[in-house]
């Protein structure tokens, strides 16, 4: 992935160490730690108050503590609510799990963060067709409110994220579900793993249809060593009918058409589960 351009990069941090919020751009944003929803998790600090930001930022020239303030502020900023209450509970956050079948007798149950609708839909579609950064902020609010899932922590749990192809990532100039995975990373203090590759330059999934989707996906995706440990956690953006993440988790389960029904008991020791930033819409 190439690193970003100065200009975005600074967009990016004007919009990232802002206090306003991140959706109406009027009211100041509000900690997460005082948001009004049951499943957000405890023990997250406060938003610093503007003073507060303004002196970390603006240390003396010979400050050693400088870069040491900034790093921080990024910490409390990610840790923080990205949007004032009232944008917060418009938006219908962590919609029910809905499952997809990865093989006999089994399940991949998918838990998306909010509905591909606005202000979701159009953040995410800047963000990944016109890498627009500004659009960033909003969709590490939605990465904050996935509750890390119950039992997995650092030793026992890994993030797979959707893998791109080589084509596309020289198409599209950067990998904007590394990005994001790379932030859910840090949110659920849960390590990435890359041991599944994209092996094909499949159509775009867009426009398909369900039957579509699952067809083209057919060999897309090859795994390049085992898994490290049993729980497995998927991770793309939007997850339309789940047909990207049903892929990659069979590939996960059954990683080869010759396997045996042993084969396939025996790789049911991992434990699978899949997350997006947004799925379908309420009506």
């Amino acid at each position: 992935m190439r690193l970003l351009a100065p200009y975005q990069t600074g967009l990016w941090l004007a919009e990232y160490l802002d206090i306003r919020c991140q959706l109406c751009r009027i009211y100041r944003s509000t900690p997460q730690s005082q948001l009004s929803q049951n499943y957000l998790l405890s023990n997250i600090s406060s938003l610093p108050a503007a003073d507060s930001i303004q002196h970390s930022l603006n240390p003396l020239p010979n400050n050693p503590s400088f870069f040491a303030n900034l790093r921080q502020q990024f910490n409390h900023r990610f840790n923080s609510g990205l949007l004032c209450s009232h944008c917060h509970d418009s938006i219908a956050w962590l919609p029910k799990p809905f499952n997809v079948d990865i093989a006999a007798g089994t399940v991949l149950s998918i838990q998306t963060a909010t509905y591909y609708e606005y202000p979701l839909r159009q953040a995410i579609r800047a963000f990944k067709h016109h890498e627009d950064m500004t659009k960033l902020p909003l969709l590490l609010h939605a990465i904050s409110q996935l509750p890390r899932p119950h039992g997995c922590h650092h030793d026992n749990s890994v993030i797979v994220a959707m893998p791109t192809t080589e084509q596309r990532l020289v198409k599209r100039g950067f990998d904007p579900v590394s990005i994001l995975s790379a932030q859910l990373s840090k949110h659920w203090q849960i390590p990435l793993w890359h041991g599944v590759k994209r092996i094909d330059d499949t159509v775009s999934q867009q426009g398909l249809t369900r039957a579509e989707r699952l067809s083209n996906l057919d060999n897309a995706f090859v795994l390049i060593e085992k898994p490290p440990v049993k729980r497995l956690l998927l991770f793309d953006d939007v997850a339309t009918t789940g047909a990207s993440l049903q892929a990659l988790g069979r590939t996960l389960l059954i990683p080869s058409e010759t396997v045996t029904m042993s084969d396939i008991k025996a790789n049911h020791k991992y434990h699978l589960s899949a997350y997006a930033l947004a799925h379908g819409n309420q009506s």
